[in-house]
């Protein structure tokens, strides 16, 4: 009788991933016919989509920020709308404004480019307070009240906003209410020399095609409906929940911090673990999910003392501490 030899790593799905792994490589793909490198940013891109969270990328001018978060609304046959902040903007450019008109002798509303599935802001620290709290009620609750009339934005709803690390001069720190409301802060760093090289390569061939004509529509609005709900079934376990809620209570307590970070971050650190989980295969949350999330959800809800900050400390390297001294759920 021939032995039958049994792989211990192999487990069978609750929940059927393989739609939604697929759909995932081809949008990888996809962004690979143009964005050389930058796997985590992608990464982590399409894990809050998945998870319904916006997105802050952070990075000096010329690494692919924009055109990343451009390409990657193509790859999904939704409404996009690109708004460029500017110090002169006014709250009204995005939102919309109310119009007489003439004919009807009544106001009417006038949407702004906010209404949209994919947003993309541009250097959002570059508008003034009062543009930024633009934002608020529409990022935590997806609706916007205007003239005390509530407007119900159309699903998907997700903001990607890019801003630069180095400039000073004419930016506006953004407020930790709206630092909140993001799923994770995106830190981008240069490509290595190889990935550079490869960057000229593809400029090279492609000549004068425009890169956004390069790029297929993968998904629709109502498949991406589909898969966040798939994420929202993904399994986590009790102690795994103590874990997140344990990462979260140290950033309060930690001698390092001089603010730590509320319970919407722990939300996002499980919603995103879901995702992390449900992309590479698994219908159930691993501690490994968590940490690699929980940075990128962390570095930019948690602010560090005068005294760490001077000692050149970082909000990640404070992250990667709680999570070291934490103990792991087995």
């Amino acid at each position: 009788m021939e032995e039958t030899t049994e792989n211990p790593l192999e487990f069978n799905n609750r929940i059927d991933l393989k739609d939604l792994q697929e759909s995932v490589q081809k949008i990888k793909e996809e962004l690979g016919k143009v964005i050389i490198g930058q796997q985590e940013m992608i990464e982590l891109l399409i894990i809050s989509i998945l998870a319904n969270g916006h997105s802050l990328i952070e990075g000096v001018p010329g690494v692919a920020k924009t055109v990343t978060a451009k390409l990657l609304a193509k790859t999904m046959a939704v409404d996009f709308s690109r708004i460029q902040f500017t110090p002169d903007l006014m709250p009204s450019d995005i939102l919309g404004t109310s119009i007489f008109n003439v004919k009807t002798s009544e106001f009417e509303f006038k949407k702004g480019p906010i209404f949209s599935n994919i947003i993309l802001i541009d250097e959002i620290n570059r508008a003034p307070a009062k543009t930024q709290a633009a934002l608020f009620e529409v990022m935590a609750e997806r609706q916007i009240t205007i003239d005390g009339i509530k407007n119900q934005m159309k699903a998907p709803f997700l903001v990607f906003a890019t801003q630069n690390p180095i400039e000073q001069e004419g930016t506006y720190a953004l407020p930790e209410a709206q630092l909140d409301r993001f799923l994770f802060k995106i830190n981008v760093g240069y490509p290595s020399m190889e990935e550079e090289i490869s960057i000229l390569e593809g400029h090279d061939q492609r000549k004068n095609e425009i890169p956004t004509d390069i790029i297929q529509s993968i998904l629709t609005a109502s498949q991406i409906a589909e898969y966040q709900g798939i994420i929202k079934s993904v399994i986590i376990e009790k102690n795994l929940l103590t874990y997140i809620a344990s990462i979260i209570s140290n950033t309060r307590d930690n001698g390092n911090l001089y603010l730590g970070a509320s319970p919407r971050a722990s939300i996002a650190i499980m919603n995103a673990s879901k995702a992390h989980a449900a992309i590479n295969g698994r219908d159930f949350v691993t501690p490994d999910d968590i940490k690699k999330v929980a940075p990128s959800v962390l570095r930019h809800r948690i602010i560090l003392t005068p005294e760490r900050e001077m000692e050149g400390f970082t909000t990640e390297k404070v992250v990667l501490q709680i999570i070291e001294t934490i103990e792991i759920p087995r």
